[in-house]
């Protein structure tokens, strides 16, 4: 058993936005702890500054009065508007689901941290597909927090923030960004050749990607460039791109790798 003050240091670190690992190496503990107290039988341990904090279930952050992690929310919001969906099962529950190439284990232990930030009182599973693992948690509650869940594909029907969701979007856009990209972008270098002097010379230079087919997604993903002061253009009708220089080094500032 560690001592109450780790489980502390532990909880406060991750209110910061630390990774499970840099909290284990911050507290001196396995990464396996923390996973434990955030994702088992052990995770009120986490937040021991809660009242409650002895119960294994909370209210929706929407619904009662238990502070929603917004930092997390922007994060995660951006991955639902991606690569999320929300389906309805029995007896009124909802399980949402978010996919993670396996390629990046980095994007699926992250996307991991933010539902169960954004619900704590859910418990975080992880279902093996091909060539992905879907990252989901089981709530009455999903709904109440992603407004936009509705039946059929997102690039079929109207998406659009509801106000509260637009503070914390433009409070936390970098972190709304970072979501977006992380789930339908990418960053990739871009070769280029030019005739100079009668010989053909190739060219790189790293651009970020952004793809979409909903045009109301790719006008959020916009909206927040625009606030972050970074320069794109449209590529085509489902691609943004990043390509200036200044631009594309201000998304490296805080997008950072899926790894």
């Amino acid at each position: 058993m560690h001592d109450e003050a780790i489980v502390r240091q532990a909880w406060r670190l991750k209110q910061q936005g630390l990774t499970d690992h840099a909290v284990a190496r911050a507290c001196g503990v396995s990464v396996g702890a923390i996973r434990k107290w955030r994702y088992g039988s052990r995770r009120p341990e986490l937040h021991p500054d809660r009242p409650g904090g002895n119960q294994s279930r909370r209210g929706c952050p929407r619904c009662s009065d238990w502070p929603l992690d917004e930092r997390q929310y922007a994060y995660l919001l951006g991955l639902y508007l991606g690569d999320g969906h929300i389906a309805r099962q029995a007896k009124g529950v909802y399980r949402l689901e978010i996919a993670c190439a396996d390629a990046w284990p980095g994007l699926i232990d992250a996307a991991a941290e933010a539902v169960s930030a954004v619900l704590p009182g859910s418990r975080v599973g992880r279902r093996q597909r091909i060539g992905c693992t879907m990252v989901g948690s089981y709530s009455k509650h999903w709904p109440c927090l992603f407004p936009q869940h509705g039946p059929g594909r997102k690039h079929e029907r109207k998406i659009e923030l509801a106000g509260w969701q637009r503070e914390i979007v433009d409070q936390y856009t970098e972190e709304f960004v970072r979501g977006l990209i992380h789930s339908d972008g990418c960053r990739s270098m871009n070769r280029v050749r030019r005739r100079l002097k009668d010989e053909d010379r190739w060219y790189e230079y790293p651009r970020y990607n952004f793809t979409n087919v909903s045009l109301d997604i790719q006008r959020l993903f916009t909206d927040a460039l625009d606030r972050l002061g970074v320069a794109w253009t449209q590529m085509n009708a489902k691609n943004i791109s990043v390509a200036r220089r200044e631009a594309v080094a201000r998304l490296d500032g805080f997008v950072g790798a899926k790894y």
